[in-house]
């Protein structure tokens, strides 16, 4: 009798329990709530756009200085002509500056390479003199001692190194080692020289000319009696 009691008491704490998860498990329906199905009709791709939503180029503070001022230049002419110029128009700009910039680069380092006088990158005709008109007059008709040797006469040294070049640039063309023209740069006669030793000496005296005359260096006599020894060595190789 004990036992039966027991047994029975289990099977009703069973029973309770199920039924009570049964219960649990029911989910309950919220009827008093109204859905409402919204439709956005507005077109996004045209309300979403300028430069504020774009995504794809740089701008503000992750640009650089040339990219920053290509696009206040861009915003200039959209401000006071009314010009859009698009993004990527932008950036095709900027790269092309890019490009002439390592342009520049290149040919300035190719000038530093071959040694080349900086004044020569600039100068391309010789300056006139007062007394020499060497664009009416061939060089071979001057007659440049004389004129050297008024140079020095008035202790105008500077000048005088000018005509000792010009008068070695007279050699050289009667020697018919160049072909002279007033048009002519250093560079250009230092190219039509074959011998070895006057293109050495020509290099020499070409620096010099350009430091001190296009360089408007003043110099003394003693400067100058240095300074005539390169173009006596060369004058004698001509020669030979």
């Amino acid at each position: 009798m004990k036992y039966t009691i027991l047994i029975i008491f289990f099977q009703l704490t069973t029973l309770s329990a199920i039924a009570q998860g049964t219960n649990d498990s029911i989910i309950k329906v919220d009827s008093s709530s109204v859905l409402t199905v919204r439709s956005n009709d507005e077109d996004l791709s045209k309300k979403y756009i300028g430069d504020e939503f774009n995504y794809t180029f740089k701008t503000g503070e992750s640009q650089n200085l040339l990219a920053r001022f290509i696009n206040w230049v861009g915003q200039g002419l959209h401000n006071v002509f009314g010009i859009n110029i698009s993004p990527q128009l932008l950036e095709l700009i900027e790269y092309f500056i890019y490009f002439l910039l390592i342009i520049l680069v290149v040919y300035l380092v190719v000038k530093l390479l071959i040694n080349e006088n900086f004044n020569s990158l600039f100068q391309k005709k010789a300056k006139a003199v007062s007394d020499i008109n060497l664009t009416e007059e061939h060089i071979e008709g001057i007659d440049i001692n004389e004129l050297l040797n008024t140079a020095i006469e008035q202790k105008d040294y500077r000048l005088a190194i000018r005509y000792q070049f010009l008068l070695t640039l007279q050699k050289l063309s009667k020697k018919d080692i160049i072909e002279w023209h007033f048009d002519k740069t250093n560079s250009d006669y230092f190219a039509e020289i074959e011998q070895p030793e006057i293109k050495k000496g020509f290099k020499k005296i070409a620096y010099l000319y350009d430091y001190i005359w296009y360089g408007e260096q003043a110099i003394d006599d003693i400067k100058y009696t240095k300074s005539v020894l390169d173009f006596e060595s060369i004058n004698k190789q001509i020669q030979l």
